[in-house]
């Protein structure tokens, strides 16, 4: 009963209220609970004195002891003892002594981490024990081997570490033995690298305070440097240890590289420490400990399994290093990457092949460096070459050859290296490389293409490069295979050969420099491109193929790359190109990427006013598509996020871009948009509800700004007449969705762009009073719809009066966050672009608006 109550008082504060109190109640059984501290503690130093004659039942009476004692210590009976006499407890004796037996180890652990957590006075206590800990305890331990008392003392002296850094800090001979400790911790080599990776946090809360402004004089932080720099070097040496990738890791049978996930773990975790023990030993002395060793030497034979781990630790300092901006010799790199490439195929699998990830990481930070010299070219290239095929190491390589080929475009576009490189954007349709990699390598030759100043051979190696893509595509379309059953291997191969070669001609696109002139010369590369990638890409929009999700998206995506690049020569095929993504949507309404390249298209062209009825025709087939058309519930919404996001992305667009007389002549379709977003606010996928409450904002934001400068002259059928109209209609509409989207779990992540919207809407509303639409739009409506909205929303939403209380409190921070956004619209000298949440009222607004949201995370579920 002892050890339970406690416990009780510790859920009902974190898991919902076991004990069914309310908040008195249960902070009044909470201090009744604590009121008996005294006896129950003396009451344990008794029961922990009682001899017991048994040694099994004396283990069992220690553990009931400690477990009574850990929940009375998170319940916080402690901090009803003065704190100078805590630390003399004579409780505290019993557990020390318990953590020389092993069956009540563990829990004398758990009671004085607990202890060091929550009580000042105990890291000093405990500092002063821990040499006895390490000769009685931690040493024989490492000598036999016994995981169990390692890591519970690891854990122990790395929440000391955490909880008073400073102390630490001091370097009294305690706390550098306390240092030395934890450092064998780390190089004790247990299987699941836990150990090791439960001591970590100990080390960056010390570095950081080293790091820190904490110290006092620079003399006396110059001292402390100099006390615990033979640590940190140390350190580094266990960590390089404990990160080596054992050679054997490799499994024959089915090739697969096998690394424990406890590995790759620790690696992710001690990237943080690392960069800190940079900063910490200086750039200079970082490099010089990874390069120290014979492996750094021509004559020397190389173990590989520390270079990787070196070149792993060199790859995570990177930024820290070229900040510092004193470049390091690169001789060994360089040897590394000789050494790489011109082993044989047979020779580079297995573990070779994550040296040879490491190495590639290393050449693509440093590209700026590595590639500044001439001499260095040749071999990258022939390195990169090399990796690219191993699936192992082909992002890296892919990676650091763009790197490469931004920093050193001018050195790389020689003729030898040229064709070494056209050689390896040949050789992309038969390697088995991701869209993204393949990417990576497109663009790296683009950059390169781009500074060759012979406009015929920029013109051939663009041919041989993207040759296989021509093909691919033209072999789909041209081909017999279709979606038919019998011909799905081989078709689906077709399929992905065109998608592939479709993203690598977008790469091309994007990336190729475009004529300056207006009128290019008929010999202009990407004249040329553009004549052989319109007809392919018009075929395949005509094609049954265009089912294909995968392929719709490459082709879209490829278009979208091309009009962002050159979109001039796409002006006289723009009915073309939007009555294809109108076809195509309407055909395979699951495939939300021809809405998001109408949008492309619009931006590209929508300030073209003699276009504006084609952007009003296509905003409303896209609108009565019968996908679009069923987003009338957030459960609907939820299961068609990207559609969601497409189609109101599209519409922010049309918005943003179209000349208003162009957006007021689709005002009914405008008012049908703004009301699905509304709704589509309230769904639970985060992206679906930000993109739906974008547009929102977008529209009301052009709505003011239309507001703002002729609102003494509002006509019928303007866009200002048109947006009070829509606000009028969908005002209710709003202010119920934004209320039901601050409800639940997902709301915090709303609360900027709700707060913006209704401040947004509340300025409209005030403007609207001082038009001659007022009759149609006032503040008296805002209130009208508030009042309604709050008072519908179910009982179990709101707390007991809440409602009551809501709408005025509501309503004086909307009055004001409209207020502050007007007077900074108006007011001379200070009109800005950004009027929202700057002043008093709408901090007000959004700190209401948190509040609101944040007492609100567990109603029931809103779908």
């Amino acid at each position: 009963m002892l050890t339970v109550l406690p416990e009780e008082v510790i859920d009902d504060q974190n898991k919902n209220h076991n004990l069914g109190l309310g908040p008195t109640y249960k902070w009044r059984f909470a201090q009744e609970l604590l009121s008996h501290t005294p006896k129950v503690l003396e009451f344990l130093l008794h029961q922990s004195n009682r001899r017991v004659e048994d040694v099994n039942q004396l283990h069992e009476r220690n553990r009931r002891v400690l477990r009574c004692l850990l929940s009375w210590v998170r319940a916080g009976c402690f901090s009803e003892i003065p704190a100078s006499s805590l630390p003399m407890h004579p409780l505290l004796n019993f557990v020390y002594s318990s953590l020389q037996v092993l069956p009540s180890f563990d829990l004398a652990i758990e009671v004085l981490m607990e202890l060091v957590s929550r009580h000042e006075g105990i890291p000093q206590v405990l500092l002063s024990r821990v040499p006895s800990f390490k000769e009685l305890l931690l040493l024989p331990a490492l000598s036999s081997g016994d995981e169990k008392v390692i890591g519970g003392l690891a854990c122990l002296m790395a929440e000391l570490g955490q909880a008073a850094p400073a102390l630490i800090a001091e370097a009294s001979p305690e706390a550098l033995v306390l240092a030395d400790a934890v450092l064998s911790c780390v190089a004790f080599p247990s299987e699941d690298w836990e150990i090791s990776d439960s001591t970590l946090q100990f080390w960056c809360s010390l570095a950081s305070y080293l790091l820190g402004s904490d110290i006092g004089k620079e003399s006396n932080r110059t001292m402390v440097h100099e006390m615990f720099c033979p640590v940190f070097t140390a350190l580094l040496d266990a960590l390089l240890l404990r990160a080596q990738v054992d050679a054997n890791t490799y499994s024959a049978d089915d090739g697969i590289l096998d690394i424990p996930d406890g590995l790759t773990h620790f690696r992710i975790s001690m990237e943080e420490l690392l960069v800190d023990i940079c900063q910490l030993l200086g750039p200079n002395a970082f490099v010089q400990k990874l390069f120290s060793g014979g492996w750094a030497f021509r004559d020397a034979p190389i173990p590989w399994e520390e270079v990787e781990a070196r070149m792993f630790a060199l790859h995570t300092v990177a930024e820290i290093i070229l900040r510092d901006g004193q470049p390091f010799d690169f001789s060994v790199i360089m040897q590394l990457v000789t050494m790489l490439s011109s082993r044989s195929a047979e020779d580079l699998v297995g573990f070779m092949c994550i040296v040879y990830k490491s190495v590639a990481d290393v050449v693509g930070s440093y590209s700026k460096w590595i590639s500044a010299f001439q001499n260095t070219i040749r071999p990258l290239l022939i390195f990169f070459a090399s990796g690219i095929a191993r699936p192992t190491s082909a992002s890296a390589c892919s990676t650091a050859l763009r790197k490469v080929c931004e920093d050193a475009s001018a050195t790389i576009c020689e003729l030898s290296n040229l064709e070494l490189l056209i050689w390896i954007g040949e050789c992309l349709e038969k390697r088995h490389l991701t869209s993204g990699e393949e990417e990576e390598v497109v663009i790296a030759i683009t950059l390169i293409l781009n500074a060759v100043p012979n406009k015929e051979l920029k013109k051939n190696s663009l041919a041989r490069l993207l040759r296989s893509s021509y093909e691919a595509i033209g072999n789909l379309i041209d081909g017999d295979l279709g979606p038919s059953p019998g011909h799905s291997a081989a078709y689906s191969q077709a399929l992905d050969s065109a998608s592939r070669g479709l993203y690598r001609m977008g790469a091309v696109l994007s990336h190729l420099a475009s004529p300056l002139s207006s009128n290019p010369a008929k010999d202009d590369p990407m004249l040329i491109l553009l004549e052989l990638f319109w007809p392919l890409l018009e075929k395949l929009f005509r094609s049954v193929h265009m089912e294909n999700s995968n392929l719709s998206a490459a082709a879209c995506r490829s278009l979208s790359q091309a009009i962002h690049t050159s979109g001039q020569h796409f002006l006289m095929l723009l009915p073309k190109v939007l009555d294809y993504l109108l076809t195509n949507f309407l055909s395979f309404q699951s495939h939300e990427c021809y809405v998001r390249t109408a949008a492309v298209v619009i931006e590209e062209f929508g300030h073209k006013e003699e276009f504006g009825h084609l952007f009003v025709s296509i905003f409303e087939k896209f609108t009565s598509a019968a996908s679009i058309s069923a987003l009338n519930s957030s459960y609907i919404c939820d299961q068609e996020p990207d559609l969601v996001e497409a189609y109101t992305g599209f519409a922010s667009t049309f918005v943003r871009c179209c000349p208003k007389e162009v957006v007021a002549a689709s005002g009914s379709l405008l008012e049908v948009s703004f009301q699905k977003a509304a709704i589509c606010c309230t769904a639970m996928h985060r992206g679906a509800a930000l993109a739906a409450m974008s547009y929102m904002s977008c529209f009301l934001e052009a709505a003011l700004t239309s507001l703002l400068e002729k609102m003494s002259c509002i006509t019928e059928g303007s866009f200002m007449a048109v947006t009070i109209q829509v606000c009028s209609r969908s005002g209710e509409g709003l202010l119920s969705n934004v209320l039901y989207a601050l409800l639940g779990v997902s709301a915090m992540s709303r609360v900027h762009k709700s707060a913006t919207i209704l401040q947004q809407f509340a300025a409209i509303c005030r403007l609207s009073e001082k038009t001659t639409l007022k009759a149609l739009l006032s503040w008296e409506s805002l209130q009208g719809w508030l009042h309604l909205v709050v008072c519908a929303l179910p009982a179990e939403y709101l707390k007991q009066g809440e409602a009551e209380i809501l709408v005025p409190k509501w309503l004086k921070a909307l009055e004001g966050a409209a207020s502050d956004y007007l007077e900074s619209k108006t007011c001379t000298g200070r009109r800005t672009s950004d009027g929202y949440m700057q002043g008093k009222g709408g901090r007000a607004l959004k700190h209401i608006i948190r509040d609101f949201a944040d007492t609100h995370r567990n109603v029931p579920n809103l779908t």
